[in-house]
């Protein structure tokens, strides 16, 4: 005859067997898929592989996190092939701005942010206007001048139409009347190799991308993007210090998984990231690309991403670009 205690021991185990897998609370078992719609040197690939360099790092993973890159069409293939593994527990990916912006823009769009499983927003990151350390242009107005002297002749290396050097080239040209053309490269050092080469005159970049060639004096930075100017570059003005009066154009970092992953899915990777963004290698790693500390767990990054969405379309529509939704 079996004791109470007995009883109540065997029921614990029936219900726990009883219960999904999932319900028991989720860790990985195998390699994480950890997707980025850049080529290697962009900057979802960097701030994906810095991750991964960290997690190690610190020891806070039980398993690999593997990058996967997943280039095309400014991000609509990463984000069509993250919906295609709906349900998938192993798989996230590294989001930016232009997962929010290419589907308002464009129709083909089948997947927006809407449809992904939002984990955490992790960084918000200024920008910077950099042009070859012996070119002419000492200042955006500079640029600008001669963009409007040789109109459509002058050219802005970048990532994928869409991305935030893109739409600042918009607003740029829309505001001032100048026109320079725009040359997408799939990986950032080939945007960088561009610029050096002399075969672009310009370009809008990431720090974490373009932070080796600047402290090497290869680039000279001419204005950035961002609310206030940086602390590494006090005496560079923001645009609208420049005096161009555009809107700023953020940039934010973050991880998604795919549709339909289970509650305890996200729950483990808020919490995991919880940890991580306290660690000293992460510490580092936004000092040393001077991102801004934007963590968020999944309900307020789903409310941030609505509101992201509709002032990214506002802004598109203000620098003269057709929306699609």
């Amino acid at each position: 005859m079996k004791t109470g205690s007995a009883i109540f021991a065997a029921a614990l185990i029936a219900a726990a067997i009883a219960l999904p897998a999932h319900a028991q609370g989720f860790k990985p078992s195998k390699p994480i898929e950890f997707v980025t719609h850049t080529g290697p040197g962009g900057g979802g690939d960097v701030f994906a592989r810095g991750i991964a360099a960290a997690m190690e790092k610190e020891g806070l993973m039980p398993v690999r996190m593997q990058v996967v890159n997943k280039t095309g069409g400014g991000g609509l293939t990463a984000m069509a092939y993250l919906a295609e593994k709906q349900g998938e527990t192993h798989t996230i990916a590294v989001f930016t701005g232009i997962w929010f912006t290419n589907p308002i823009m464009r129709k083909e769009a089948k997947f927006t942010m809407r449809d992904m499983t939002p984990l955490v927003r992790l960084v918000l990151e200024p920008a910077m206007v950099a042009v070859k350390n012996d070119a002419p242009y000492k200042s955006l107005k500079d640029f600008i001048d001669a963009a409007k002297q040789k109109p459509g002749e002058m050219k802005q290396s970048g990532g994928s139409l869409g991305s935030r050097d893109w739409v600042v080239r918009q607003l740029l040209m829309t505001n001032t009347g100048a026109n320079w053309a725009f040359i997408s490269f799939p990986g950032g050092g080939e945007r960088i190799a561009a610029l050096l080469g002399g075969h672009v005159n310009m370009m809008v970049i990431e720090p974490q991308e373009a932070g080796e060639h600047i402290r090497a004096g290869n680039l000279r930075v001419i204005a950035t993007v961002a609310d206030k100017r940086l602390p590494a570059f006090p005496d560079v003005p923001t645009i609208q210090e420049a005096g161009f009066k555009i809107p700023n154009v953020p940039q934010v970092r973050g991880i998604v998984a795919p549709p339909g992953v289970p509650a305890e899915v996200v729950a483990y990777w808020e919490e995991l990231f919880a940890r991580f963004i306290k660690t000293a290698s992460w510490q580092k790693y936004l000092d040393d690309n001077m991102f801004q500390d934007g963590y968020m767990r999944s309900a307020e990054l789903a409310k941030f991403g609505d509101e992201f969405s509709d002032s990214t379309r506002k802004i598109l529509v203000e620098g003269g670009v057709k929306v699609a939704r």
